[in-house]
């Protein structure tokens, strides 16, 4: 006799891996640039969108605190260099929005967005910006590789035999 076994099934709910929380850090907000003031500064390759607005003297670049896009002290005193020479580091924040080139040029094209933007909104400030060099677009850039050159003006190793 054919006896019929009886099997346990059971019924196994696969649960998807516990996901790792991360602490992210809260975004910095932007405040709203409907009131800003607006100015775009170049240098080399890069471009800054700058958006200057009445506040406490924050900067926000790309989204970030300047101190964080900006690491080396360099280049965080670069961009604050127009509120040094017009007296006005706790009166205006900044919004940019830099693009293209490295961080040297970035810095530069803040610098010079943040001066067009203060002379725009206070004009008796112009002659202590032009004075100082800000107001001019610094037009030096790089100089394209040539041919039969290494680089631009770099070229073949001589061989004697």
């Amino acid at each position: 006799m054919a006896e019929a076994k009886k099997t346990a099934t059971k019924t196994v709910k696969k649960t998807a891996p516990a996901k790792k929380t991360v602490a992210k850090k809260a975004p910095v907000v932007a405040p709203k640039l409907n009131d800003a003031t607006y100015a775009t500064g170049k240098r080399k390759d890069s471009v800054a969108r700058v958006y200057l607005m009445p506040g406490r003297g924050n900067i926000i670049v790309n989204d970030k605190p300047a101190s964080e896009y900006f690491r080396r002290a360099v280049l965080q005193m670069i961009i604050a260099q127009p509120f040094g020479v017009t007296k006005r580091e706790t009166a205006y924040d900044i919004v940019a929005f830099v693009s293209g080139g490295g961080l040297s040029g970035q810095a530069g094209a803040v610098k010079h967005g943040i001066s067009k933007a203060l002379e725009k909104v206070e004009p008796e400030l112009r002659a202590a910006l032009k004075a100082a060099g800000f107001l001019t677009r610094d037009s030096r850039v790089v100089e394209r590789k040539h041919y039969g050159f290494r680089k631009a003006r770099r070229s073949t190793q001589f061989s004697k035999r």
